[in-house]
């Protein structure tokens, strides 16, 4: 069986935000009200426990904005999240010789705007989210690679990971594959070209 190349997203492939498009006093206050003190609310969407439409309509609330522009701002900017192209490229050469499972941290609108948009399942074998899963990736020691793992019967041991997060990176070398962190001087398309040796 082939090894498993595992893939994340945010901070990974792509660097883009949600609501990027607000005006930046605006984005601030929705990074406030979600990333800084209580994360209980972003944590929880995160997880499948809340829905996209619930999170914009506390934001909205919050910070007195109507509703209906909010939203669809939001749809916009998941719509037009940017993956370089070249890493695109380069995935779908190694795929004759890697399954490849995008695995990412994210929300509903991930599967239901940016998928679909950017045409992400064209070059991923699977696509692993943390709202449909229920799991991090760093919950029960990794259980959600494992599950990847043992569903392609793929051994840990060819297995990569390419991720932004050194605490992914640590769960994924402690199952005995090898994790490439992605860092501002070496991104995505780094990584994937070494393991295209």
């Amino acid at each position: 069986m082939k090894p498993v190349l595992f893939i994340d997203f945010d901070g990974t492939l792509c660097h883009d935000r949600f609501w990027r498009s607000l005006p930046q006093e605006d984005f601030a206050k929705v990074q406030e009200l979600l990333f800084k003190d209580d994360t209980t609310l972003l944590e929880e969407w995160m997880l499948g426990k809340r829905t996209a439409e619930e999170v914009n309509r506390f934001l909205a609330e919050q910070m007195g904005m109507p509703y209906e522009k909010l939203w669809e701002l939001f749809v916009r900017d998941a719509e037009t999240m940017r993956v370089p192209q070249g890493a695109l490229a380069q995935i779908a050469a190694l795929r004759d010789r890697y399954t490849i499972v995008l695995i990412t941290v994210n929300m509903d609108s991930f599967d239901r705007f940016t998928v679909p948009a950017l045409e992400l399942d064209a070059y991923f074998d699977s696509i692993s989210n943390s709202y449909h899963e229920g799991l991090f990736k760093n919950d029960s020691g990794g259980e959600v690679f494992r599950k990847y793992l043992e569903m392609y019967q793929a051994p840990v041991e060819h297995s990569f990971l390419i991720d932004d997060s050194t605490a992914a990176c640590a769960t994924f070398t402690a199952l005995g594959g090898t994790a490439y962190q992605v860092t501002p001087e070496k991104g995505v398309t780094h990584h994937l070209a070494q393991i295209s040796g």
